[in-house]
């Protein structure tokens, strides 16, 4: 008879820290087996031992072990009841905003992600009926001004995409229960490991899995976790009808990813730190958005709610052709869309994730042709300044 897996003798959410937790998993190893990997199940359906009788998995569409693996690990890392692995964040978003209807009002952060913002605008506004609000809640009393009787969700980033903006989850909590709305909370630049919103009172946690999750830049997925069962059995319904639910591989590469997700998230915010402060000396640089400097509008805030600033930083240059130059002549750095990677990655928003958000509201965000963001890796940090300073050099 082989030995049983750990979490088969202790209560891990009792007993481990999280460092722990996000090494062992759910059920830390195969229960049948005792593989320590937990083993892909590459399978479409699943064998009926008798008629009546399940082994608990019918048909991988709705329920998967290793998608079930990743699903309940996310579930104890951000404390919530359940948890749901989609295709890509944006799945993960389609289902989340399914809960609408026709005439429902959703606030969002007004600086956010432009597929999310693209979705809420050309599906669920103009397809669907709902309206949805962008307002900087990073102001607690523009949030309250715009609630009306129809909201039915708050949807915020903390700290925002690209413009680093902070949103007191807690503050934000109370004021969604005193009306009753849900407040769905963008967790992907920070992971639990260094913000837990479910703890802060948020309902939902939804990630792009795609980023520091993997951390690899070799899945896209998406995760949304949540804390009652009216709320999980909305999710469950979405992944059994569209189909949408990860992949068992790419669900296994998420969790190996996990392993290391204490150690990539603390080289990445030391990383970054390092590398913000250095471009906040540079000639070139005319500012940088960075949640880690201490006089930064909601430092404390960010200080109270999370145990870390993470690895990401957003600039605005001197001029178009410093950018130009910075994007086109570093040579360790990637110049690639997305963020969270091993590596560090430079984008450019104006044409790449903000792409689809108007014009006019880029650029009151302050999103121009100056504009560039940074999602610092885990290199040494001395070879990411040095590789930002000769490319920012070649400009004329």
């Amino acid at each position: 008879m082989i030995n049983e897996c750990y979490y088969d003798q202790y209560d891990k959410k009792e007993t481990l820290r999280f460092d722990s937790k996000v090494v062992h998993g759910a059920q830390g190893c195969d229960p049948i087996t005792g593989a320590v990997s937990f083993p892909i199940f590459q399978t479409a359906t699943f064998r009926h031992r008798a008629f009546g009788i399940s082994t608990g998995y019918d048909y991988s569409r709705l329920q998967n072990p290793t998608r079930q693996e990743l699903e309940r690990t996310m579930a104890i890392l951000e404390g919530g009841l359940s948890a749901f692995a989609f295709t890509s964040g944006q799945a993960a978003n389609m289902a989340l905003f399914g809960m609408l209807k026709r005439g429902d009002h959703v606030i969002l952060s007004d600086d956010i992600y432009g597929g999310t913002f693209r979705i809420g605008q050309e599906i669920f506004t103009e397809r669907v009926g709902c309206d949805f609000e962008y307002v900087d809640v990073s102001y607690i009393q523009r949030l309250e001004a715009a609630i009306r009787p129809e909201t039915r969700m708050i949807f915020i980033e903390t700290p925002t995409n690209p413009m680093m903006k902070i949103a007191d989850i807690q503050a934000i909590s109370k004021i969604a229960k005193s009306h009753g709305i849900l407040l769905a909370v963008d967790n992907t630049f920070l992971t639990p490991y260094f913000q837990k919103p479910l703890e802060l009172g948020a309902d939902i946690v939804m990630h792009s899995g795609t980023k520091y999750l993997c951390g690899h830049n070799d899945v896209v997925a998406g995760i949304a976790v949540v804390t009652t069962q009216e709320l999980a059995d909305h999710f469950t319904m979405q992944i059994k009808s569209r189909g949408n639910g990860l992949a068992p591989m790419d669900s296994w590469l998420i969790l190996r990813g996990l392993k290391t997700l204490c150690l990539r998230m603390e080289r990445q915010s030391d990383n970054a730190g390092k590398v913000a402060q250095w471009l906040r000396q540079h000639p070139k640089v005319k500012k940088v958005y960075y949640a880690g400097f201490e006089d930064h509008k909601d430092y404390a805030v960010s200080r109270r709610q999370a145990s870390g600033f993470g690895g990401m930083i957003s600039v605005e240059l001197d001029s178009k052709e410093t950018a130009m130059s910075l994007l086109g002549n570093v040579k360790m750095i990637l110049f690639a869309e997305s963020l969270g990677g091993t590596e560090t990655l430079i984008t450019y928003p104006l044409t790449q994730t903000h792409e689809s958000i108007p014009a006019d509201i880029r650029e009151k965000l302050g999103i121009n042709e100056r504009f560039v963001r940074l999602s610092i890796g885990i290199e040494h940090v001395e070879d990411i300044i040095n590789d930002l300073a000769q490319a920012m050099e070649q400009a004329q």
